[in-house]
């Protein structure tokens, strides 16, 4: 899962949302034919793009001329995570599924400031808006190389959604800025002029989708590996290799130790028998099998009987 956070992808964001607004408006101009993907927050799902922009930039009480008035939150699944949803929910039921995972990443964005009265999405003024595919610009290397062409779309899954939110709080009183890694002089300084961790959000909105939808996600996946590979201290950096190679032996031990299991099971007819017995003990409805066992035992008996008659003679 990759989340990032800029102030604006193609406008100055201290300006009018007009312009940002417009530009992931793209795939509706791009195919009329389909029907338009509105722009959604946490109330509603059919906001179009005129009340989400007038809303941004009506929010901006107190803000300099130079000050931000809102920021961008790129919220992109990988191909794998794009896949799995797909294959859980079918392709709508996965982008509806994005949509709601996409509130529960601005609450934990309303919870990375601390600050008092900012707790959840609600407390916040945002829009979501979601997008079907990416598009190669002039920094891509492959653009760069001659190989495509600016503007061209890009293959595989690219489903992602793309969030302005503003950067007073929904009661337009309240600054809010993420861009802002300042701890203060002290705990109270810190908290009334703000903070963000920027780190820390990337890491819950991994967890929230891990924990959302059961995704079972490989240490190298997680941004804590990566993490740890390009900013991390020589100890950390030992410290994930370890883990990864314990996690990669442990995998490889597993499957060995259904092997032997089972080769087990099979050199011994005893414990064959015994474990198919049990099996038909738990499958089957115990009426079923008292009247199996109660025969047997008649049969044992009677032959006993008989043995014993033979040796009386």
């Amino acid at each position: 899962m990759y989340i990032n956070i800029t102030d604006s992808e193609t406008a100055d964001n201290k300006g009018s949302s007009n312009g940002l607004v417009h530009y992931l408006d793209k795939e509706n101009r791009a195919d009329k034919e389909k029907q338009p993907e509105l722009w959604f927050n946490q109330e509603r799902s059919n906001i179009a793009s005129f009340d989400a922009m007038q809303a941004l930039d009506n929010n901006v009480a107190k803000l300099m001329k130079t000050d931000a008035k809102f920021f961008l939150i790129n919220i992109s699944p990988s191909q794998k995570e794009i896949a799995f949803l797909k294959e859980k929910y079918g392709e709508q039921g996965a982008k509806e599924h994005l949509k709601a995972y996409a509130i529960k990443i601005m609450d934990e964005y309303a919870l990375n400031f601390k600050r008092p009265g900012i707790n959840s999405a609600k407390d916040l003024l945002w829009f979501g808006k979601l997008e079907n595919h990416r598009y190669y610009n002039q920094k891509d290397p492959e653009v760069k190389q001659g190989l495509k062409k600016r503007g061209e779309r890009k293959s595989g899954e690219q489903v992602h959604i793309q969030v302005i939110v503003s950067r007073k709080d929904i009661t337009n009183k309240i600054k809010l800025s993420p861009m802002n890694k300042s701890r203060g002089r002290n705990a109270e300084h810190s908290q009334k002029i703000g903070q963000f961790d920027r780190s820390a959000f990337k890491q819950s909105g991994e967890t929230v989708f891990d924990k959302q939808f059961d995704f079972d996600r490989g240490l190298d996946e997680t941004f804590r590996y990566a993490n740890a590979k390009k900013k991390g201290s020589l100890e950390e950096r030992l410290a994930i290799h370890a883990e990864k190679q314990h996690r990669e032996t442990t995998q490889k031990i597993r499957p060995a130790q259904k092997q032997q299991h089972a080769k087990a099971v099979k050199n011994y007819p005893k414990a064959q028998e015994t474990a198919n017995y049990l099996k038909i003990v738990v499958t089957k409805p115990s009426q079923d099998i008292a009247p199996s066992i109660t025969r047997k035992k008649k049969k044992r008996k009677a032959h006993e009987q008989q043995q014993d008659q033979g040796l009386s003679l």
